[in-house]
């Protein structure tokens, strides 16, 4: 099944700039948290580790190593909504498991999906194969549940002199799937310039999760008091 991306803007995406900068918020102002289970899903070799690291401002791994069971990693985001400023912490729970892994223990993909809100699906811009296997992963996972947000992004973008996927192959697959394909690069990172568009694009599609939801159980609360006899 395809999903759609959000139909509107609800967070302001250059914000966390301006409160890096400048805070604008005094230390005894309370935010909310709102807690996620993220899952990364690729396989091996694309880069998992190395994008929750990033988006973790940790150090990257230098050498490659098969993840042999599963890892966390937690990363907070701070979010500004348009309509009203309100302002959230994202406590987004990264969960990244060994492809191997998955395959010789089955207790752990279970425990991947349980209460998962998002997935992060990865593949190698200088590995075609994990492009290609990009269908076949988001299959298995809206098997299950289609109530997840799913986000495509690839890896080792900056590598441009191995590429071995082109522009268009990513532009149709966009326009089959309906997904949004952000991108990362391999050994050269800018910042908060390289994890802000895909924090900002979970954020997004999260948050409008959570308003669907919230429509949808105050529609059947209504509907639930209308046939009360």
């Amino acid at each position: 099944m395809m999903a759609r991306a959000p139909p509107r803007a609800y967070i302001v995406p250059d914000w966390h700039r301006c409160l890096l900068e400048s805070p604008v918020m005094p230390p005894h102002a309370a935010v909310d948290t709102l807690d996620y289970k993220i899952f990364i899903s690729g396989k091996s070799g694309v880069g998992k580790t190395a994008l929750a690291a990033r988006l973790a401002g940790l150090n990257i791994p230098s050498v490659h190593h098969e993840t042999t069971g599963i890892q966390t990693t937690v990363v907070y985001w701070p979010v500004k909504l348009r309509e009203n400023g309100r302002v959230l912490f994202f406590r987004l729970q990264l969960w990244d498991c060994g492809e191997n892994a998955l395959r010789r223990f089955d207790h752990l993909l279970p425990s991947c999906k349980e209460q998962v809100d998002a997935v992060l699906f990865l593949f190698s811009f200088t590995d075609r194969t994990s492009f290609q296997d990009l269908s076949n992963q988001i299959t298995k996972w809206t098997e299950s549940t289609d109530c997840l947000v799913k986000v495509v992004v690839g890896t080792k973008f900056d590598l441009f002199m191995h590429c071995d996927v082109a522009e268009r192959d990513v532009r149709k697959f966009q326009e089959t799937w309906r997904l949004p394909v952000l991108h990362s690069g391999g050994e050269v990172s800018d910042g908060l310039g390289d994890v802000a568009p895909i924090l900002n694009c979970l954020a997004e599609n999260l948050w409008h999760q959570d308003c669907v939801r919230a429509g949808a159980t105050g529609r059947q609360q209504q509907h639930e008091t209308r046939t009360l006899p």
